[in-house]
């Protein structure tokens, strides 16, 4: 299987060659959990292997000595794009730095490990799937080519996701469960402990980047070049794709005339890397925000100045190419914290940009289905997954906001109907996407409701479909006048403030959000993405040794602690947007993309160290976070 490349095994046969420690090699079915525990322990006692050397340096794996962890080499994607004549812009360029960025590998730690229930319906109908996955379709193909069925013969329903962040993306345990209940004719079960799984599903990608970057005499920007290489563990996941994202955002909000990029997606024998929130613009923010402070020093100005003189506005152009439209807002979000920053003793001042949709060529379309059911009910049915962003809770406002209706008569449900195909929830796209087509459906709906028919009741069994696609976008590196490679952006710019004993004291997060339908679950959004990017910063770490998991102790992952969150202040900024439903844009990922350069800045301001590596766990900052197992590693 695969969302991509189907080269992840759904089980490890007899005689292959394993690739990763998350790799399945069999599924126990048992009446009890007790029971199912004893035949895994004597099932394991008779798994022999013969171990071999691991690949899990992704530049060594490039080497043509190293072994193949798959066929076809180790090299899995190249992402490459070019604008201008970098070479001259940074000849003649009065400041140039040089720099090399290293991220780390982390875990999601949504808040309830995988679970699925498989149930065969009798009589020739379809396999009932229930799942926690982010894109009920994408399941449903992919189970069925397991089970070697037609799509049709499998049905996908969501049940309470208990979080993600891009984690449930790829199938877990769906089509080993379903495989299960197939055979046995029976219902099937399987609920992963917490240590297993942090060990199958994939990370967010350590990635290293090089960057050469020029500026004029006054610290504007004249030139870019970034050589970015991402590990994406023993399978390709989207792995591809979060790395052309580093790529096409690695000119973070910033105009730059002349850029020359290229990133490159590499397999090793540590664990898969796939989706997590941000998927590659959080790493480059890192760095490109890091250069932004190394020529802002080397010009003789601040954090604040070098980004005024520097973010992209309407007519300007992207690091891709694209032409920001109107709805461009960066200015905005940091003009917002001029003051905050400029006052502070202690403070770093970070920028962010992040796509909302898909975008690169591919499809990112909403679909809603609106059913009159009886007793005065209401059914809104999609494709996109709720899991825990409000989604389903929009959309309950957008019905009620078109046809008056109360929310509490209507139900909202994911299933994988062939008439809400949305594809997978990712790239912030849910809201801007489905409050489109939700508007679409919900003005049929108030049309009928406003004509002949006054009422619910007049209507039972009459359906409204809403649909909204963007088909419009280009891959980066297109030869074209104007590529388009995203619908649209959101923008941000945060400021991160530390006592006088180098402890966060406070964050300031001003956002541009198009339009805040729902303004209260935004601002929690942006709340909850700050506290995951702190962590990411300055604690967080997912360390293995010879591709094996130093740890699977959600202890020992270095998640920011509650008493050591800061104040978090947001400034919710809209800039309506010309494609988002009512103006809207995505929130969900953008929260952490400035935040460990604005926390990185900060600790320069504190101690007069530059960083170029997270976690930057020496911090004062992240000390009471930091493992012990870690700190007495370090020490």
């Amino acid at each position: 299987v695969g969302l991509i490349r189907s080269d992840w095994p759904v089980f490890v046969a007899e005689g292959e060659t394993t690739r990763c420690v998350g790799d399945v090699l069999a599924l126990v079915v048992a009446d009890t959990r007790f029971g199912a525990k004893q035949a895994a322990e004597v099932l394991e006692e008779r798994v022999r292997y013969e171990v071999l050397t691991p690949v899990t340096d992704p530049v060594e794996a490039l080497s043509e000595e190293s072994p193949s962890v798959h066929d076809g080499g180790n090299l899995l994607d190249v992402c490459a794009y070019a604008r201008g004549d970098v070479d001259a812009a940074l000849e003649g360029a009065a400041h140039v730095v040089e720099r090399t960025y290293v991220t780390q590998r982390i875990e999601h730690a949504f808040l309830e490990p995988e679970a699925c229930l498989a149930a065969p319906a009798g009589s020739g109908g379809p396999l009932k799937v229930y799942t926690q996955g982010q894109g009920v379709h994408e399941d449903q193909a992919q189970i069925a080519s397991v089970l070697g069925l037609d799509s049709g013969s499998v049905e996908v329903e969501l049940v309470s996701n208990g979080g993600a962040f891009g984690g449930k993306e790829d199938l877990s345990i769906q089509a080993q469960t379903a495989l299960a209940a197939l055979i046995t004719d029976r219902p099937v079960r399987t609920i992963l402990t917490r240590e297993q799984s942090i060990r199958m599903h994939p990370k967010r990608h350590p990635i290293t980047l090089h960057y050469r970057a020029g500026a004029d005499a006054q610290g504007r920007l004249t030139a870019v070049r970034a050589r970015i290489i991402g590990d994406t563990g023993a399978y390709a996941s989207v792995g591809m794709k979060v790395l052309e994202r580093a790529a096409g955002h690695s000119c973070g909000p910033y105009r730059v005339p002349a850029v020359d990029i290229e990133a490159k997606t590499v397999y090793t024998n540590n664990p898969p890397c796939g989706a997590m929130r941000g998927f590659g613009a959080n790493q480059a923010s890192f760095a490109i925000e890091g250069v932004m402070d190394l020529l802002a020093e080397e010009a003789g100005i601040d954090g604040y100045d070098i980004r005024e003189r520097n973010i992209l506005a309407p007519g300007d152009r992207f690091a891709t190419g694209q032409v920001m439209s109107g709805s461009c807002g960066i200015r905005q979000t940091l003009e917002a914290v001029r003051d905050v920053y400029k006052e502070a003793k202690h403070a770093g001042i970070g920028c962010g940009i992040k796509n909302t949709g898909i975008g690169n060529g591919m499809d990112d379309s909403g679909r809603l289905l609106l059913s009159v059911l009886d007793d005065d009910r209401l059914e809104i049915l999609t494709g996109y997954t709720e899991m825990g962003q409000g989604l389903f809770t929009v959309l309950r406002q957008v019905v009620h906001e078109e046809t008056g209706l109360p929310v509490d008569c209507m139900d909202v449900r994911t299933a994988s109907d062939p008439r809400v195909v949305c594809g997978m929830t990712t790239a912030s796209r849910a809201t801007a996407l489905l409050t489109a087509a939700g508007r679409i459906a919900a003005e049929k709906l108030a049309g009928d409701l406003a004509g002949v028919h006054g009422s619910l009741a007049d209507l039972v069994g009459r359906e409204y479909h809403g649909e909204y696609v963007c088909d419009f976008t280009t891959k980066p590196g297109a030869d074209v006048a104007d590529p388009v490679t995203h619908m649209t952006f959101s923008y941000a710019t945060q400021v991160v403030i530390l006592d006088e004993n180098g402890l966060l004291e406070r964050v300031v997060a001003a956002h541009d959000v198009g339009r805040a339908i729902n303004p209260v679950l935004c601002a929690g959004q942006i709340e909850g993405g700050v506290h995951m990017g702190l962590g990411y910063a300055l604690s967080e770490d997912f360390p293995c040794t010879e591709g094996i998991p130093d740890s699977l102790l959600l202890r020992d992952l270095g998640i920011l602690k509650a008493k050591d969150t800061p104040e978090i202040e947001v400034i919710l900024v809209e800039v309506p947007d010309e494609v988002g439903g009512y103006g809207s844009k995505g929130v969900g990922e953008i929260g952490l993309v400035p935040t460990a350069g604005a926390v990185a800045a900060a600790l320069h301001s504190f101690d007069g160290k530059r960083r170029f590596e997270l976690p930057m766990s020496d911090a004062p900052a992240a000390r009471s976070s930091v493992p012990k197992s870690r700190r007495e590693a370090s020490a």
